[in-house]
């Protein structure tokens, strides 16, 4: 029984730093919006 505790303490463990590193990334990393264009070919305009 205490190795299902350990394997569950190192699952909980890996859970929050992959939770606390995505809270890193909504906090301090700010997108920078550009304008985006695409090419739409003309054959797909005559329908």
């Amino acid at each position: 029984m205490p190795t299902l505790f350990r394997f569950l303490f190192v699952i909980a463990v890996i859970a929050a730093l992959v939770y606390g590193t995505m809270l890193a990334l909504v906090f301090f990393v700010e997108p920078t919006p550009h304008e985006m264009t695409e090419r739409i070919p003309a054959n797909r305009l005559d329908r």
